[in-house]
């Protein structure tokens, strides 16, 4: 039964007050977890909670800075205070500054460095400890997304999801050993921070509702015991799919025996590798410069 997947389990869901992270806690309290919502708005964190108790789970609200250490531990510790012991860490809080690079400032790029990069970090760090100390294994999900692949406005955002994946490879790697499972999710949903989506050029686009509690079920199943082969994975989650992302990894290479020369270089780049340069960004439109990068105007 779903009801009992994760029966005896301990989560904590940061940023689980609303929209994506809402979700998780709703779809880990009915496998049966027992759920610490955590989000700085804690009036949101015990609506969440009441829905849990409401439905016959368990959860309890917490309102710790994810932002600092501090409040990392603060949150792990009360966890397991409460529910003698951490199962499951799921990094969902984020927030979000955008700007165009040349006018970002550094506040607006350390700010959401702080809270998506180091606030995961920390979290993870803390809760994997105890899951060492433990000696019961634990899963690990972390939220990345799309725009690590490059997103207009998003410098600060986009580089934060690209080391969130990067950490969740390493911390695969590193924490496998002690029964640790690392994974991503790169969800899709309406929510606040979706709002501030751009096309490319920054054009603004508006996307249909999608549900943000639908990514909750691949939470749940990363979660728990039936997927103990599964780490170092980032899966898009939400609305209808769920994709496997694929790995960062070379792709096209020229060889030659000594290595290459400057002139060799000029020589044959453009028709070996030159003619399949990778398209970018967020909506991966085929490669557009082979005319050359040109300014546009006083575009920023």
């Amino acid at each position: 039964m779903s009801a009992d997947l994760l029966k005896g389990k301990a989560a904590v869901v940061t940023g689980g007050g609303r929209g994506i992270g809402r979700g998780h806690c709703l779809h880990l309290a009915a496998a049966g977890a027992q759920v610490v919502v955590n989000d700085l708005d804690v009036e949101e964190a015990k609506k969440v909670v009441a829905e849990i108790e409401k439905a016959g789970g368990h959860a309890i609200a917490n309102a710790a800075n994810i932002g600092t250490r501090a409040g990392c531990d603060e949150l792990i510790a009360e966890c397991v205070k409460t529910f003698s012991g951490i199962d499951i860490m799921v990094n969902n809080a984020g927030n979000f500054r955008d700007k165009s690079f040349l006018k970002m400032t550094e506040d607006e790029f350390t700010d959401v460095w702080r809270v998506h990069v180091m606030g995961t970090f920390h979290c993870a760090q803390a809760a994997a400890r105890v899951m060492q100390e433990r000696g019961g294994g634990g899963s690990i999900i972390n939220t990345t997304s799309a725009a690590h692949m490059g997103n207009f406005g998003q410098t600060n955002y986009a580089a934060a999801k690209g080391a969130i994946a990067s950490m969740t490879y390493t911390w695969a790697i590193e924490l496998a050993k002690y029964g640790i499972r690392v994974n991503s999710i790169s969800p899709a949903g309406t929510t606040r921070m979706s709002a501030t989506f751009k096309a490319a050029g920054g054009v603004e686009s508006k996307a249909p509702f999608m549900d943000p509690a639908l990514n909750g079920p691949m939470v749940v199943f990363l979660a728990s015991d039936e997927a103990n082969y599964i780490t170092g994975q980032v899966f898009g989650t939400g609305a209808d799919r769920v994709a496997l992302l694929e790995q960062p990894r070379y792709g096209t290479t020229m060889l030659k025996p000594g290595g290459w020369s400057l002139d060799d270089i000029r020589a044959h780049f453009k028709n070996q590798l030159g003619n399949r340069l990778e398209p970018f960004g967020l909506d991966k439109a085929p490669y557009r410069y082979y005319d050359g990068v040109r300014r546009q105007g006083s575009l920023s």
